[in-house]
């Protein structure tokens, strides 16, 4: 059984308001602008869609709201109202984390020209397949899935970041046997809290061929904020075909962040009761925070637990499976990427899964 992708959806301008008024007049300025808009009516509802958003639109009387409810800072983002109704001081503007303030009637003519902005990237912008990759438990594999992700999108010559962040995984550099190759890892770029230029970063990254990864190093452990993973994504959404994300299983603010941009994400559970019952937590951590979330059941089973019956107890569904694969690791231990040679179970899986969600053909062993 596997899941059913579709193209991603277009990405639309948000409007985070309640003001009825105010709605009617940016519906207005949006229609003059050529653009459709997604509505939120405060930042719950508008959090699943607030970092794949083009372009932000909080209305006065959210902002408050949308301090209060944490949402990560991102770029493109405008606080409207009429005047007299805006903190002339900026303040709560720039706790939001807001580039701009729109006021009407005076903006109008500014505000028509952001929606058409937002029309035209529609038709040129073709953001990358995000997916988002957790274990059930520890040592669940799903590091080694995110690996062979990546390494298989690598090798359908699409352009792909792979991104670690979980601070206690150890670094999947290592997985992919990278340790040693120069380029920045997650302690020199966790100040960053703005748009990031997509080249520029590529650029620094330990890479080959079309394959780039963002790890951790093996220094003092220090926490990922979620403005730096919302500026890691954006350029990668940006700048890049593929993107996968490692995301630990105790969620932080910055694996929200992940989960929230990724099209699809993947829980990984050995085919054990335990494991069943930790993966549960789990999911009702991580559910929430996904468009998509399918579990992958990984083998052996020792109690002969069946792969549907795990997916059964998660109420999710069932993305694929995998048998064991001593050589897989084997490779690993010697430095060998996961799916490398393209042959095995994992192989096989990752080549459907790549092929799933971006509609193009995956090759297979070389």
């Amino acid at each position: 059984m596997s899941l059913r992708t579709t193209a991603p959806p277009r990405r639309l301008p948000l409007l985070v308001t309640a003001d009825s008024d105010l709605l009617d007049e940016l519906l207005r300025l949006a229609a003059a602008g050529g653009t459709e808009v997604e509505l939120a009516a405060d930042p719950a509802a508008a959090r699943a869609r607030w970092l794949p958003a083009p372009l932000v639109l909080i209305g006065h009387d959210q902002a408050q709201a949308c301090l209060r409810a944490r949402l990560p800072r991102r770029t493109r983002t405008v606080m409207v109202g009429r005047t007299g109704e805006i903190d002339p001081g900026w303040e709560v503007a720039e706790l939001v984390g807001a580039e701009h303030v729109a006021t009407l009637p005076a903006a109008e003519p500014w505000l028509v020209d952001r929606f058409t902005e937002c029309r035209v990237d529609a038709r040129l912008d073709r953001p990358a397949r995000t997916v988002a990759v957790l274990g059930g438990r520890g040592g669940a594999g799903a590091s080694v899935l995110a690996g062979g992700l990546a390494v298989t999108a690598a090798r359908a010559r699409l352009r792909t970041l792979l991104v670690d962040a979980d601070p206690l995984g150890g670094g999947l550099d290592l997985v992919l046997g990278w340790e040693e190759l120069d380029g920045l890892r997650w302690p020199a770029l966790t100040d960053a809290d703005g748009r990031v230029d997509a080249p520029a970063l590529v650029q620094a990254l330990p890479s080959r061929g079309d394959l780039v990864v963002l790890s951790w190093d093996r220094g003092d452990l220090l926490a990922l904020p979620a403005q730096a993973m919302a500026a890691t994504v954006d350029a990668a959404r940006r700048g890049r075909d593929f993107v996968v994300v490692d995301v630990p299983r105790q969620l932080d603010d910055a694996a929200v962040v992940a989960l929230q941009a990724a099209d699809q994400a993947y829980l990984v559970v050995p085919a054990e009761l335990r494991a069943a019952a930790a993966a549960a937590r789990v999911v009702a951590a991580a559910a929430p925070h996904c468009a998509a979330l399918g579990v992958i059941v990984r083998g052996p089973a020792p109690g002969r637990l069946k792969a549907v019956e795990v997916a059964r107890a998660l109420a999710l569904p069932l993305a694929g499976t995998l048998r064991p694969e001593p050589a897989l690791c084997r490779g690993l231990e010697r430095g060998e990427a996961p799916t490398a040679g393209g042959r095995g179970p994992l192989a096989t899986l990752c080549r459907r899964l790549v092929g799933e969600l971006t509609g193009l053909p995956v090759p297979g062993a070389a």
